[in-house]
């Protein structure tokens, strides 16, 4: 099969190539950036660039994006040109090649306000089901291009499968306030209780999904680390979530003191990934379980590919206020 992967040049879509290499399959990669990981630089944007890349192209691996982090640099108009435009070019050259396979890649940003609970409520239990409510430009674009693909299997046929990732970036976190609070590692290990990933997770997502694609034909698929929490947990999450944290994981509460790490005093919400382990056949390894096995044999719990692609950053300049400037929408 030959492969095309959008966005080769990033954290993902490395990760991709990287996987894929050694595979049985022909792997073509394009990004606005050069990367030995890139064979054609151009923007998808570009409908004329697009349809050079897609011959004799067999499935797409769409991880090409405009990020949250580039709200506070770019333009609202680049945000449509790359995450929907591109989109759009992208399907409307897979129909003419008829392509097996269209995985985009989305994320679970585009929940948006819904992702946030009111005061006195309980943490929310985010499922497919949940209605976005896009809150930026990134979450408006990446809903458009899920619906471009929705609108291309209804009317046309061609299997587009939706990956809503969790974040995945090895970055910083991007507020202040979580920086100056926790350790990197400790925030991003609380994290794979509820809002965490590791990237070898959602390359094994994106390959069960080309392998599912046209026995599916369109979905929507949450992927994130399996939670180990319920719904009869959530009001007590937003309460005392170490306590909660402390019922399923006695050990943890040793494990992070010494590390000195602390757990999150409440959680807000939870990504629940059922749907696709399910439909999918997929099986995610990493999650908080992981987690606390590394740190009982005092290894690292992110994976040999996480460490492989690294820290790309999202800009070429830094920024003194944080690993990119954030633009807050209420």
């Amino acid at each position: 099969m030959k492969i095309l992967i959008t966005g080769s040049s990033g954290h993902l879509g490395e990760a991709l190539m990287r996987t894929l290499k050694d595979s049985e399959h022909e792997c073509i990669g394009i990004d606005i950036k050069p990367s030995e990981f890139t064979k054609f630089v151009g923007s998808i944007a570009d409908p004329v660039f697009v349809r050079r890349c897609m011959a004799g192209v067999d499935a797409v691996l769409h991880t090409a994006t405009l990020h949250k982090p580039h709200v506070g640099t770019h333009s609202d108009q680049d945000f449509i040109d790359t995450n929907i435009t591109g989109t759009l070019n992208l399907l409307e050259e897979s129909l003419k090649h008829h392509v097996q396979a269209f995985i985009c890649t989305s994320t679970t940003s585009t929940f948006g306000d819904m992702l946030t609970p009111e005061a006195g409520t309980p943490a929310i239990w985010i499922t497919e089901d949940i209605q976005p409510i896009p809150k930026n430009i990134y979450g408006v674009t990446k809903t458009a291009a899920e619906d471009l693909c929705q609108l291309f299997f209804r009317n046309h046929g061609l299997p587009c499968l939706v990956l809503k990732t969790s974040r995945f970036f090895p970055e910083e976190d991007d507020k202040k306030a979580t920086r100056e609070s926790y350790d990197d590692l400790n925030i991003k290990a609380n994290e794979y209780l509820y809002r965490r990933m590791d990237i070898e997770d959602v390359v094994t997502a994106h390959l069960a999904a080309l392998d599912k694609a046209k026995q599916i034909g369109f979905g929507k698929y949450i992927i994130s680390a399996t939670t180990p929490f319920n719904k009869e947990q959530l009001n007590r999450l937003r309460t005392d979530a170490p306590e909660v944290v402390a019922s399923i994981f006695p050990e943890y509460e040793q494990l992070f003191k010494e590390k000195n790490w602390r757990m999150l005093p409440e959680i807000d919400r939870v990504y629940v990934n059922e749907k696709a382990r399910r439909e999918l056949n997929w099986q995610p390894k990493y999650d908080f379980a992981h987690v606390l096995d590394c740190l009982r044999q005092n290894k690292d719990f992110r994976s040999p590919l996480t460490l492989a692609v690294g820290k790309k950053g999202y800009h070429d300049e830094v920024f003194e206020q944080g690993p990119y400037p954030v633009k807050e929408h209420g």
